[in-house]
């Protein structure tokens, strides 16, 4: 009886030093990845806000974007990052690799040149570079391993789009999820929670508010159900749309100009051009301002989803620095502003269910989406928003806006074909045809 407890007490005693240090190391790597993530990320709103105002205040800054994307493309050169991006840290995780850290400086510069010169794009692409850079550079100083270095990476990611957008639980989930849909790495659970929240309090401390809105929902009804499953449903169409839009024209600016110098000169031109034709800078940057207009308002100009899909697809295919996310929230809001009146939603409440559901359909995060807007509206209007999502996800296909992005199991059954996003690839079409029999 007491070599049994005796044995007992051991293995009890061996298991609670390996789980302890385990959760040591991945504290340790949490803390230096949330407070180095926080910083650079706050300082990097308040940069990207600070040229916004900039522009705003002196409209000749348009002027000068062909020039600044003749200095990013001689930046990516200078400091050989040329053809990292988001796609390249998702690589990382999939399977392994190296991330340079003077992606950091080239990405931050970068974009913040776009956004000071009128350039149509977001911020999460620079925060899931950059984040992603800095846990993995903290777990390569940790010394871990190859799986685990993935893990910091992923925990880097959710660490800075917390700082951008102060919204933890949605990064966290986004940041585990987007890379591989469907497999879940529980095990970055802890350190990705540890560092966002870091994250999310140095932030507020260096004066970075959350993103929110406010948004009075109706009350809920089968009808209204109904009827955001609908606009969902448009709203997944329009993601392929978009996604298609933003993949076509890389493609084609980068097979009809194939040097980086002419292809940025010329983009930046097209994006003096069409602000010119459509008479309105709503277009330029992030556009926060219009997707705030849109859900608080119900208020947006009835093409505006589809000019800023021009405008973003010209800026990114043609090499300036950013992200696709506030792009597709800004569609999604715009054009769920306008169509929603339609299918008798209201205006502003119909933006939030476009905004969730594009966001869903092109980045194939369904429950990252789910607690997007519950973070954003304050949790106004869940279930509708929820179902919105899941309707999405599933009309949605197998595009997405990152092509190194993997779909491990069947949107339409219980099957596993691992996919990338936007391949096209035998698999998908197979499975799809077999189930609509």
């Amino acid at each position: 009886m007491f070599h049994t407890v005796k044995q007992f007490l051991r293995s009890y005693g061996r298991q609670t030093l390996l789980y302890g240090r385990a959760m040591s190391k991945w504290l340790l790597l949490a803390s230096v990845t949330g407070i180095s993530c926080g910083a650079l990320g706050a300082l990097f709103h308040i940069a990207v806000e600070a040229v916004t105002e900039l522009r705003a205040a002196r409209p000749w800054l348009l002027y000068c974007l062909p020039l600044a994307g003749l200095v990013i493309v001689g930046l990516y050169k200078l400091l050989r990052t040329e053809g990292q991006g988001t796609n390249a840290i998702f690589d990382e995780v999939h399977k392994g690799g190296h991330i340079p850290l003077l992606l950091l400086p080239s990405i931050f510069l970068g974009t913040v040149l776009t956004h000071l010169c009128g350039g149509s794009a977001g911020r999460e692409g620079a925060a899931l570079q950059m984040g992603g850079t800095l846990g993995f550079q903290v777990g390569r100083l940790c010394r871990l391993d190859e799986p685990d270095l993935r893990i910091a990476t992923t925990t880097g990611m959710a660490a800075f789009f917390t700082a951008l957008f102060g919204t933890p639980l949605t990064a966290v989930i986004f940041a585990i999820a987007v890379v591989s849909v469907d497999s879940f790495y529980h095990a970055a659970l802890f350190p990705s929670m540890v560092a966002a929240l870091e994250a999310y309090g140095i932030s507020l401390l260096m004066g970075v508010a959350p993103t929110c809105f406010a948004l009075d929902p109706p009350p809920e009804s089968v009808g209204l159900l109904l009827r955001c499953a609908l606009l969902a449903a448009l709203c997944a169409q329009l993601s392929t749309v978009f996604c298609g839009v933003l993949h076509w024209t890389e493609h084609c600016l980068e097979k009809y100009l194939p040097c980086p110098w002419v292809r940025a000169a010329a983009g930046g031109c097209a994006v003096i051009g069409m602000t010119f034709l459509c008479g309105s800078g709503d277009y330029n940057g992030a556009g926060m301002g219009v997707i705030a207009t849109a859900v608080e308002q119900g208020t947006a100009h009835p093409a505006a989803f589809l000019w800023k899909l021009a405008f973003t697809a010209v800026t990114l295919g043609a090499g300036f620095k950013g992200g696709e996310v506030v792009p597709s929230f800004f569609v999604g809001a715009t054009f769920g502003c306008v169509v929603g009146p339609l299918l008798g939603l209201p205006a502003g409440f119909a933006a939030a269910v476009g905004l969730v559901s594009l966001f869903c359909g092109a980045s194939n995060c369904p429950l990252a989406s789910i607690f997007l807007g519950i973070e954003l509206f304050g949790g106004a209007g869940a279930l509708p928003l929820a179902l919105a999502c899941c309707v999405s996800y599933v009309l949605s296909g197998y595009n997405g806006l990152y092509s190194s992005q993997r779909i491990l199991h069947s949107k339409l059954k219980a099957q596993y074909i691992n996919v990338h996003t936007n391949s096209a690839s035998p698999e998908a079409r197979r499975e799809t045809e077999e189930v609509l029999k």
